[in-house]
């Protein structure tokens, strides 16, 4: 039973030491397609202790017991030092589906590293065809829809030998609600997503009971929210829904140069407009940790999984279109290097396990030629 509770973070970074006072008012925030996943947002409340006419966030509490970290995982000593983040974002236009029920058409892991304030997002492709975390295979996605976020982050740590305990959700009004407060972000359109960012548009503005306006003509410009949203959704030119998650995370950049311009006002007031839309697990005194460090924090590099050249894609009989990871154990080999450096990263034996089994139910129909 999800209760309420006033929480939701930014992150920021000082440029000199000597500007450490001035640049509290300069907070990162980064989002991506329906996802305000600010971590850092729910910092910022602790440290101004505003007072808001909002419910706040839906704050639920997970049992780390159901949610799959491995032994070896916790005595990892590479992974020592880091707070990784599950973040889901659900095409939810009501609060009971924040919960379950909604498929998370965005995944990302955000993992900080504590020490240096580094922040690296990985995409974790929503049609990657995995262990949902209850010995069924089938596109990743569809975790958050049959389990909620327990499902869909015991999901991840066992695909992908990680250790999340901790989540945030946001439906489907966050990120232009979040890009309006900002005034805007620029974005370069090229004439390829100029075709389709308008269709998309008049599909969100529908559903937002709001009204529109169109992107006229290909260029770097400044998009509104609605706008921005739009660009996130385009998944019909080349690359597809790869495409689409470099996209979102195109507009993570985008929106945390605007948010480094935004003065502690404006960051407040979007903060009172998007936390109603947020559901997490994340309480207030787990941030202190973060508190100490706040100043330092930056996203320093963004990636997709699977990688490129470790992946493929093949419709799986019923179970539909997937991106499959064509050996699961060298993609984690891969998202464990990117992520904590680990260049001699050992994988377990369930991920063996899980990589044997997506080879099998998958192989049929890659050889198929079909």
């Amino acid at each position: 039973m999800a209760t309420n509770s006033n929480h939701r973070s930014t992150t920021g970074r000082q440029n000199t030491a000597k500007k450490k006072a001035g640049s509290k008012r300069k907070l990162i925030i980064f989002a991506v397609e329906i996802l305000v996943i600010a971590v850092m947002i729910l910092a910022l409340y602790l440290v101004t202790q505003m007072t808001s006419d909002t419910d706040g966030p839906k704050v639920t509490v997970l049992e780390p017991e159901k949610l799959e970290i491995k032994q070896e995982v916790v005595e990892n000593e590479s992974m020592q030092g880091y707070k990784n983040i599950a973040l889901f974002g659900v095409d939810a236009t009501e609060e009971d589906e924040l919960y379950k029920g909604s498929r998370s058409d965005s995944i990302m892991i955000a993992s900080i590293n504590m020490d240096t304030g580094d922040i690296k997002l990985v995409s974790v492709y929503r049609d990657t065809f995995l262990n949902l975390g209850n010995d069924s295979y089938r596109k990743c996605n569809a975790a958050y829809s049959y389990g909620g976020a327990e499902q869909a982050i015991r999901m991840l740590n066992m695909n992908l030998d990680m250790d999340i305990k901790e989540f945030i959700t946001v439906g489907y009004k966050g990120l232009a609600e979040v890009i309006d407060g900002l005034g805007g972000v620029y974005i370069d359109v090229d004439a390829a997503e100029l075709a389709h960012i308008n269709n998309y548009q008049l599909a969100i503005a529908k559903v937002l009971d709001k009204d529109y306006v169109k992107v006229k003509e290909a260029g770097y410009q400044l998009l509104d929210g609605i706008q921005a949203t739009a660009y996130c959704r385009i998944r019909y030119t080349a690359g597809n829904d790869f495409k689409r998650a470099a996209r979102q995370r195109e507009v993570i950049m985008a929106i945390e140069e605007q948010a480094k311009k935004a003065d502690l006002d404006t960051l407040m007031k979007v903060f009172n407009v998007a936390i109603d839309d947020v559901y997490t697990n994340i309480k207030t005194e787990d941030f202190t940790e973060l508190l100490s460090n706040i100043m330092n924090y930056r996203i320093v590099a963004e990636d997709g999984f699977p990688q490129e050249d470790m992946r493929t894609a093949k419709t799986i009989g019923a179970k539909g279109s997937s991106v499959i990871p064509l050996d699961l154990v060298s993609n984690v080999v891969w998202l464990h290097e990117f992520l904590f450096e680990d260049q001699e990263y050992v994988v377990t034996e369930s991920v063996r396990e899980y990589s044997q089994k997506i080879k099998e139910e998958t192989d049929p129909y890659i050889n198929s030629g079909n």
